[in-house]
Parts: structure tokens; sequence; C-alpha cells
């Protein structure tokens, strides 16, 4: 499932860490979130869609991997974002 051109500015405005930013790992793992959120809701009704599912993991393992790359990089830019998106790990 995909996310409204609206709701992914929203996410980058309130994830970026600069004016220009809109690549940074925390606005990647924002809206990987969003995205994982939505498939989440999907799969609560369509039980048996294992496209989706398929789909809903490669999401989750890519997040994972940018979640790892940011606590390489900068803890406690990694303990913010998790904290801010109510993950947990």
């Amino acid at each position: 499932m995909s996310i409204a051109a609206e709701r992914r500015t929203a996410l980058i405005g309130e994830y970026k860490t600069n004016e220009t930013d809109t690549g940074s790992p925390e606005v990647q793992v924002a809206i990987l979130t969003e995205r994982i959120n939505n498939l989440t809701e999907h799969l609560k009704t369509h039980a048996k869609d294992f496209h989706s599912r398929r789909g809903l993991l490669i999401l989750v393992g890519r997040r994972r991997s940018l979640l790892d790359y940011l606590r390489g990089k900068s803890q406690t830019r990694y303990e913010t974002l998790i904290g801010r998106l109510g993950l947990r790990r």
C-alpha cells in the first residue's frame, strides 16, 4: 500500500534534518514505517493476501537495515528516531 503525497510531504517535513533534506535515514525510516503500518492494517482484514505479506516482510527488512546503519553512524539519532516512531529495540 502506498501513502498519499500529502502524507509523504508531512513525514518529510517532520523528520528532516535540514531544509533541503528528503533522503536522510530518518526520513526513509519514517516513510517505511508509515507504509508498514498501512500494510499491517490491510493484512488484518485480508489474512490470506500472501503477496502483500511478502512485500511487508521486504519493507521490514529494508527498515531494519536503515536502522542498523543509523545506529552505527549515531547512537543518539537512532535512539531519538525509534522513540519518536514508537519502535521497539
